[in-house]
């Protein structure tokens, strides 16, 4: 019996109101189930190069950790990494309103295994 494939993921707000494992879990998860055209779609506050894009991420940032410590807007590099250790590569970055990101990860066929 084949798995159902899906063509797209879409995540929105979520891996910085979540413990890193999460984020984790996500990658892993999509390297099973989306097809080999697929798409995962990001959206929320990123950090670029470890800092933040704007002091009210910052503040963000901080309100979180305090809520809980295993939250925090993500470093987009950490993301990426395990992106592609999981199949899907950079695809594209979207500056979007509020200082948020679209980050799009296309699968990679090639680390398909």
């Amino acid at each position: 019996v084949k798995e159902k494939s899906y063509d797209v993921l879409l995540n929105i707000n979520m891996i910085h109101i979540a413990p890193w494992d999460a984020c984790l879990g996500l990658f892993r998860l999509a390297k099973e189930v989306i097809s080999p055209d697929g798409i995962i779609y990001l959206y929320g506050p990123f950090k670029v190069g470890g800092s933040h894009t704007s002091e009210s991420n910052h503040r963000f940032d901080i309100s979180l950790r305090d809520r809980n410590s295993s939250w925090g807007v993500r470093n987009l590099e950490d993301v990426i990494n395990i992106a592609k250790n999981c199949g899907f590569f950079d695809y594209d970055v979207h500056e979007m309103p509020v200082n948020n990101k679209s980050v799009i990860f296309k699968k990679n066929n090639r680390a398909n295994s």
